[in-house]
């Protein structure tokens, strides 16, 4: 099921004709807004839990150009978390179900007044807990990626 769903805007479209690498990461960001939303932390949920999110880190990959005016769907799925992070990983699929990118992001728990990590709010781990996710031995295949070049031979 797809958390977000959108459409390439044309000021997203770069000069080679298709979707700009840094919108890639614009939906993706919009993707985790959708997943906050999804597990209680909308505008309401974050001012009464006086609790966000923040990002740590994130690993994109690019498959497959995206152009203008494309529906696009970003879906979740949980790789890993803990008290207060989520290892995520976000797939933007196309109307026939074509894998365009990728999206591996640590995701950080934050108490909003102390503005420090804090574990996630009951309501919120309950939600987390109702999100797809990949057993250890099951992740995706692109997940878990490092960059580099392949060895010298």
């Amino acid at each position: 099921m797809a958390l977000l769903e959108t459409r390439v805007a044309p000021e997203w479209v770069d000069y080679n004709g298709h979707m700009n690498d840094a919108e890639y990461a614009r939906v993706f960001s919009l993707g985790v807004e959708a997943l906050m939303d999804a597990i209680g932390l909308d505008e309401a949920g974050r001012r009464g839990h006086g609790y966000t999110i923040f990002t740590l880190e994130t690993h994109l990959c690019y498959r497959r150009e995206a152009h203008e005016g494309q529906p696009l769907a970003v879906e979740v799925i949980v790789l890993d978390r803990d008290a207060k992070r989520l290892h995520a990983f976000f797939e933007m699929f196309d109307t026939e179900g074509t894998l365009l990118a990728t999206s591996e992001q640590m995701l950080m728990g934050i108490d909003s007044e102390a503005g420090r990590p804090a574990p996630f709010p009951a309501p919120v781990e309950a939600a987390i807990g109702e999100l797809p996710s990949a057993a250890a031995d099951a992740w995706p295949e692109l997940a878990g990626r490092r960059i580099g070049l392949p060895p010298r031979r």
